[in-house]
């Protein structure tokens, strides 16, 4: 029996075979879940699945002959339950019609002390950290922009305020040299009548003469 032919067998008793697929799925993954995390998965009267350690270790090649070394591994291990060994070796007969009686296994008994549960919390453990990675991200860069805005507003203040001094002194240069040009044009304005008086008096006394 395959899977597709495990999940029509129990079709019927799930209500239809999506369900039945679902469900399949759902133990099968639970229970490699809590083996590869080193959990003992026990079901009474049916077995135990659980990670056993294989020191490294010599073998031989089978085609060879050759010894080789094998490393250290970890491998799955299933051990059946007694109910299931009765009913395998024939103590026990299985029913005609109905389900195997096999005894309800106790509480927390399914995963070794991990439950569906806790897998849950987990999941939603991490994705709290993920969002709240996420946020701090945001908030970092939404920071780094608001200073490098902050930054560059006042270089531009800096830089408009030194270029209106640079011009108000400009201005003032520009003042004090018009200031001092007039008088010196007023006093060649002045300056220029005596010149004419006096080539009036020497055209004068030329006629005189």
């Amino acid at each position: 029996m395959n899977k597709a032919q495990l999940v029509e067998a129990i079709a019927d008793k799930v209500g239809g075979r999506q369900a039945a697929a679902e469900a399949v799925d759902a133990v099968l993954d639970a229970i490699v879940r809590a083996v590869v995390a080193g959990d003992r998965v026990s079901v009474t009267g049916f077995g135990s699945f659980e990670k056993v350690e294989r020191p490294a270790r010599y073998a031989r090649n089978p085609q060879t002959g050759e010894r080789v070394r094998v490393k250290k591994t970890s491998v799955p291990r299933f051990r059946a339950g007694q109910g299931f060994k009765d009913l395998v070796s024939g103590t026990k007969k299985l029913p005609r019609g109905g389900e195997v009686s096999v005894k309800k296994a106790p509480k927390g008994s399914l995963t070794g002390g991990v439950t569906a549960k806790a897998t849950m919390k987990k999941a939603a453990a991490k994705k709290t950290t993920a969002a709240k990675r996420t946020a701090a991200k945001k908030t970092t860069a939404a920071k780094t922009t608001a200073a490098k805005k902050t930054t560059a507003a006042k270089t531009t203040a800096k830089k408009t305020t030194t270029a209106k001094k640079t011009t108000a002194k400009k201005a003032t240069a520009k003042k004090a040299t018009s200031k001092r040009t007039a008088p010196a044009k007023k006093a060649t304005a002045k300056k220029a009548p005596a010149r004419t008086s006096a080539r009036k008096s020497a055209s004068k006394r030329t006629a005189n003469r």
